[in-house]
């Protein structure tokens, strides 16, 4: 009888235990933006589009402001799309741009057709967050997210994407690291230590402190299982790479995933999420929530457990009724995540 006393005592005394615990860069939530770089289309440009194919046209229909003031309204996470471009100019046809020409990583979402880009080189898009950050050290970590897009594009009027490998991949993470130094960086092996894989570490809740890791970025690659198979090569986990990548709970470089349906991932998020892993979801995608004002993947998304909740509107659209945009509760830019912290803890940046 009095073991099982204890043992009923110290069970129901887990969750206090857990919450007193210092937090982790697993225990936070964040609101980011998608594609968020992204210009408007130029008028023309979309009206000729929503004459041939208006569900694409309303889907390209959103823009971002630059990348600093996302971040000074409480962003903490941001996506990038990278083409390579080792030479310069592949992605330069039917534009003045010179940046266009210079070798190195272009930030562009449908090369020759949706160019609209705040920061055309990637190296300009990590020097401006960059900047942003020595400017605000005390930031929770914020992930960037990329996609390697290596779409082609030629058919449908634009420029075909040069397709990725390995030495395409050690250069993004060369230019990843000319800008953020290892002093801005979590990477895997920091996740990993002297734990046998990645996903070992994960599950024994290795993340770094959340004290230690203000003002510090986080890379993943958001991309299919073939292309990451690419990215992480013969490792056992990702051992010297950069970014995490999105793959499956039972991969040895399990981490971080992306799982972008709130509603429909409901379960699987919340599973993964208390299990250590870190998650990515969607609020609204192609402008569809905002035009209808449709809450209900962004309220799911919000109480999900997803560490990182993206969104097209951080600021409404006055073209759409309904005010529809996505904030934290009580407007907090981090807040104690609902599933690993549901106690709560106030806005993590308070006083930053």
């Amino acid at each position: 009888m009095r073991l099982a006393f204890v043992t009923t005592a110290l069970l129901l005394a887990m969750p206090a235990l857990a919450q007193e615990q210092p937090l982790r860069i697993n225990d936070v939530a964040v609101i980011g933006t998608h594609n968020s770089y992204k210009l408007a289309m130029p008028a023309e440009t979309m009206a000729t589009l929503r004459t041939a194919a208006p569900e694409m046209a309303n889907a390209l229909d959103y823009a971002h402001r630059p990348l600093a003031e996302q971040l000074d309204a409480g962003a903490r996470q941001l996506e990038i799309d990278v083409n390579y471009d080792p030479r310069g100019g592949h992605y330069a046809r039917g534009s003045n741009d010179p940046k266009l020409r210079v070798p190195g990583f272009k930030v562009l979402h449908i090369p020759g057709i949706d160019n609209g880009s705040s920061c055309v080189l990637l190296t300009e898009c990590l020097k401006a967050i960059r900047a942003w950050s020595d400017a605000n050290p005390r930031h929770v970590p914020i992930l960037l997210m990329f996609n390697a897009k290596d779409e082609q594009n030629a058919a449908r009027g634009g420029i075909n994407a040069l397709a990725y490998d390995e030495a395409a991949y050690d250069a993004l993470d060369a230019e990843v690291r000319s800008v953020m130094g290892p002093d801005k960086l979590i990477t895997p092996d920091d996740v990993q230590g002297t734990f046998p894989t990645l996903r070992d570490a994960v599950l024994a809740n290795n993340w770094p402190l959340l004290e230690a890791s203000r003002g510090k970025f986080l890379f993943a690659l958001d991309e299919p299982p073939a292309k990451v198979a690419v990215y992480r090569g013969a490792r056992k986990s990702l051992e010297g790479r950069v970014f995490f990548i999105n793959t499956d709970e039972a991969s040895p470089a399990a981490a971080y995933l992306t799982l972008n349906e709130p509603i429909k991932d409901a379960e699987r998020i919340r599973r993964a999420v208390a299990a250590g892993f870190l998650v990515r979801t969607r609020a609204d995608a192609n402008t569809r929530e905002a035009r209808a004002n449709d809450t209900k993947p962004r309220d799911a998304a919000l109480r999900g457990g997803a560490q990182f909740v993206s969104t097209d509107y951080l600021w409404a659209d006055p073209r759409f009724g309904g005010g529809y945009r996505v904030t934290l509760p009580g407007g907090m830019v981090a807040r104690c995540n609902p599933v690993r912290r549901p106690a709560g803890c106030g806005d993590l940046e308070a006083g930053k």
